[in-house]
Order: C-alpha cells, then structure tokens, then sequence
C-alpha cells in the first residue's frame, strides 16, 4: 500500500524532543484497515517513508484513533523541516 499524506510537523517535548505529523483521518482509515495484517504489536506499522529526496524507516505510531509518523532528525535537517511546517510524507506499507 502506497498513501501520500500532507501534515503539519509538531513536536512533542519529552527527556528529548520529538517530531511528528499526523496521518489525516482519511488516509488513517485506510491503515487501520489494514493494521491487523501489517502491526508488529501495539498497533505499531513499519513503513517506508519519503519527504522530499530523504527515504526513511520508521513505525507509524497509534494515537487517538489515527497514526503519527515519526521524523528523526536525520530526515528533518536534509530537508530543512522544523515545528510547524506543513509537509507531505510518502508512506508504503509492506504486507498489503
């Protein structure tokens, strides 16, 4: 399953801070449709990600009924992403 999703990066401060973009309900929908086939455990769902020309690994997380994509600085920086800015974010999840 390949999705595209457009969001805004917000960030979470915990003991570190972390950075994150919400999955629309829409597109979130269609991975819960799928979540039963795809999840490791806890509802998390390794995907595949693209922001820009950074490809990425990383676990779609469950929050509220819909997901967040996690964005280490690693992909942030190259692209010159911060809190606040409006991304979008190819996913592809394996398995469907």
């Amino acid at each position: 399953m390949e999705l595209e999703v457009r969001g805004e990066v917000f960030q979470w401060r915990g003991p570190a801070p972390y950075y994150y973009v919400a999955v629309p309900d829409a597109e979130a929908e269609q991975i819960a449709a799928v979540a039963p086939l795809v999840t490791y455990g806890w509802g998390v769902i390794p995907v595949r990600g693209r922001i820009g020309s950074t490809s990425f690994t990383t676990s779609l997380f469950p929050k509220d009924g819909g997901y967040l994509v996690p964005l280490k600085d690693a992909v942030r920086r190259p692209e010159g992403v911060d809190d606040g800015d409006e991304v979008t974010v190819r996913l592809e999840i394996d398995g469907v």
